[in-house]
């Protein structure tokens, strides 16, 4: 069981289950907004999104195996732990239940064109472990949109389909702080995924995935990943300004939690080289993101 539990990334997916219960039961529930969804309901969602996450994790890993030997070769799974079969039954059924919970969940919304979502990001995970991957900065900006669509889906399940001319201010300014955090989950993840890069450089050489370390070197990316920090920072540094200098202890949460570790990420990619640095680099991103997710729990303490 717990190689299995591996092979999907059990953490990764209870990161996405955390990140939508929070918007829901921290963000949703505790103000004025009107809701579509019972608890019922939303455990669907979640259900779903992981469901699709989990395959997405699988076919990855199916097509990561000769890169995996090289980068991980001590996690990797398949072959021999698990079987390339088993793998790829394991990858139709998670697809299938999160399409299928995905058209009924639209349905019962009211919103049949929705279910276009999952059978679309369905098809983007597959597409992104056979081929998009292998292209320069494409699949890094597929992947980081579909993480960003994780704290979209809240809204376009449970609050847009509630809107009504009574409610549209309130419904659209709490749609646009997901927004808001989406765009931040987007501008992080990207930031990793250049990062991790860095960390497989030897693995995608051998398995011929054209990454930006391998086009540019590592020194240039290096660079290039530090101009691109550049964005979220001043971001970050805007809403602050711009939304939190009223609140002292948002302030402070977010230069503390959020603020200062990119700075420090930022201080030490210009000089990281070996694939050690990049894990560890990876991991406070990570950390920057879940942090900052976890910053939508503090809502109804500070703004209430």
């Amino acid at each position: 069981m717990k190689k299995y539990l591996q092979l999907i990334r059990l953490p990764n997916l209870l990161m996405i289950a955390l990140t939508q219960l929070v918007i829901k039961y921290c963000f949703f529930e505790p103000f004025p907004v009107e809701i579509t969804l019972n608890g019922f309901g939303f455990s669907l969602l979640i259900l779903a999104t992981v469901c699709l996450a989990a395959a997405g994790n699988i076919i990855n890993d199916i097509h990561d195996v000769e890169a995996d030997e090289i980068n991980k070769p001590h996690k990797v799974i398949l072959g021999k732990h698990i079987s390339e079969k088993t793998a790829y039954n394991l990858f139709l059924i998670f697809n299938v239940i999160g399409v299928l919970l995905g058209f009924y969940l639209s349905n019962m919304i009211g919103k049949p064109i929705f279910s276009g979502i999952f059978i679309m990001v369905s098809g983007i995970l597959y597409l992104y472990a056979t081929s998009f991957k292998s292209y320069l900065v494409v699949g890094n900006l597929l992947i980081s949109a579909l993480v960003a669509l994780v704290i979209i889906l809240p809204g376009l399940f449970d609050l847009l389909p509630a809107i009504t001319p009574q409610n549209q201010e309130t419904q659209r300014t709490f749609v646009s702080i997901l927004v808001d955090y989406a765009i931040f989950a987007f501008l992080i993840n990207w930031l990793r995924e250049m990062v991790k890069d860095q960390e497989d450089i030897q693995g995608d050489h051998k398995a011929e995935v054209n990454t930006l370390p391998i086009a540019l070197g590592k020194e240039r990316t290096n660079k290039l990943i530090f101009g691109f920090s550049l964005i979220p920072l001043f971001a970050i540094l805007y809403y602050i300004y711009a939304y939190l200098y009223q609140n002292t202890y948002a302030m402070i949460y977010a230069f503390v939690f959020i603020l200062i570790p990119l700075v420090w990420f930022m201080s030490k990619i210009i000089s990281a080289k070996n694939k050690k640095e990049f894990s560890n680099l990876s991991g406070i991103l990570k950390l920057i993101l879940l942090l900052g997710i976890i910053s939508i729990a503090l809502y109804p303490l500070l703004w209430k």
